[in-house]
């Protein structure tokens, strides 16, 4: 370990003649070290564990989510052409496919975001920030498998650029980075992360008859390979079966409440994801899994994701009293199974940059997030899903939240003092 840092030493680009050399070579010497000081005096933090081991943590916590995702990808779209429509049928062909359409999301998203982070890292003369690590991971998550990637690239850009550099870079982003660049496409070009026809890949169209369509990896690089160990390979031309249909669960419930669901898809099936949706947003175990590795380092706040469970959870409840709409009939326990309740609550709301940073806050800051994703979820007919809306919501007021409870704080002191 000796030897590899004083190699890494010699090869030190001047900061000064070569800014983004020595910021590429930055990025590279502290993910393989950690800070070689700690404090003694005067703080609480004694540890090693920087910003980027942080980061690291949750994207781990996310692997499962990719996994799953991956091989959802490829199941949807097998069960769109009624191929393979077991679970552990074609194994090999559904995480080729998924693996094809998430490979050119991920890459993009982070040949976008990593640029920019390093031209402003160079351009300010600093270190490169490790904020984009989880905005990198949890941006191919939220969005559709077929997005087209040009969209994605600007979407990206936009939340980089205008959300967070804007600012000042890592740690000073008013909004959540992932969301607002879900957000800029959601509004600037809805046609393609809405709707049923988005979240089942490689079809010519989502309706009875249309082609299904492969790329050039899964004809030149997958087929030839699985020939060569002689399994099977993707078709050469298959089309999309007559019972199909690219609903999610969330848009049958508001067409038809819970029955149009459970009619569709079993709720074992809504729990452990085999569903249409985002990628890393339909598995509810593998969320929790994170959720646990999360909470178990302490790098999530248990009062913001305890705040936001309650608060859906008691505003879902309260809607069924209600019960004038075929969502407000949804038993409240259901919601948990529908859309991205559990991933945005768990992976969004807990980003320490733009979540409010009280005891007290978080609580107040969960809880308004969960209510305001249901009531938007059910009432709003826009917006079938409501956390992406919930969550921006809430990072805007999060600073005003902490100012509030810290001056009822310094008040109750006074007024004790006072006493």
């Amino acid at each position: 370990m000796k030897k590899l840092r004083e190699f890494f030493h010699r090869i030190e680009p001047d900061k000064k003649e070569h800014p983004l050399l020595h910021t590429l070579y930055d990025g590279l010497f502290t993910f393989f070290f950690v800070p070689n000081t700690v404090t003694t005096q005067g703080a609480h933090i004694r540890d090693k564990v920087d910003l980027k081991r942080v980061m690291v943590t949750v994207v781990l916590a996310l692997t499962l989510c990719y996994i799953f995702g991956i091989w959802n990808i490829g199941h949807q779209h097998f069960l769109a052409i009624g191929q393979y429509t077991g679970l552990f049928e074609g194994l090999h062909l559904k995480f080729a496919f998924g693996l094809a359409k998430i490979l050119p999301i991920f890459i993009v998203t982070h040949l976008v975001g990593l640029g920019i982070e390093f031209y402003y890292a160079a351009k300010r003369g600093h270190s490169i920030e490790e904020g984009f690590l989880v905005s990198g991971a949890l941006i191919p998550l939220i969005m559709p498998p077929d997005i087209p990637l040009w969209i994605l690239a600007v979407g990206v850009a936009f939340a980089l650029i205008l959300g967070k550099e804007a600012f000042g870079g890592t740690g000073m982003n008013v909004w959540n980075i992932a969301l607002l660049a879900r957000v800029f496409i959601f509004f600037s070009y809805p046609a393609v992360i809405s709707g049923d026809e988005v979240w089942v890949a490689g079809l010519e169209a989502a309706k009875p008859g249309a082609a299904a369509q492969y790329g050039w990896i899964e004809t030149y690089i997958f087929n030839p390979l699985f020939q060569l160990l002689g399994l099977s390979t993707f078709p050469d031309s298959a089309t999309v079966v007559d019972t199909f249909s690219g609903a999610t669960p969330l848009s049958l419930a508001f067409s038809g409440g819970w029955d149009a669901v459970t009619a569709r898809f079993s709720p074992a099936e809504l729990w452990f994801g085999a569903i249409p949706g985002s990628v890393g947003e339909v598995s509810k175990p593998l969320i929790l899994a994170g959720m646990a590795i999360l909470l178990i380092t302490g790098v999530a706040s248990w009062r913001i994701i305890a705040g936001g469970l309650l608060g859906a959870a008691i505003t879902a409840w309260l809607l069924n009293l209600w019960g004038a709409t075929p969502m407000m009939q949804i038993p409240w326990y259901y919601h948990f199974y529908l859309g991205s309740a559990l991933f945005a609550i768990t992976f969004m709301a807990t980003d320490p940059v733009t979540a409010s940073t009280t005891p007290m806050g978080k609580w107040i800051y969960g809880l308004l997030i969960g209510f305001f994703g249901i009531i938007v979820r059910v009432i709003n007919p826009a917006y079938p899903e409501g956390w992406m809306l919930a969550i921006l919501f809430m990072n805007t007021f999060a600073p005003l939240i902490d100012h509030i409870v810290i001056e009822m704080k310094i008040k109750r002191r006074l007024s004790r003092a006072k006493v």
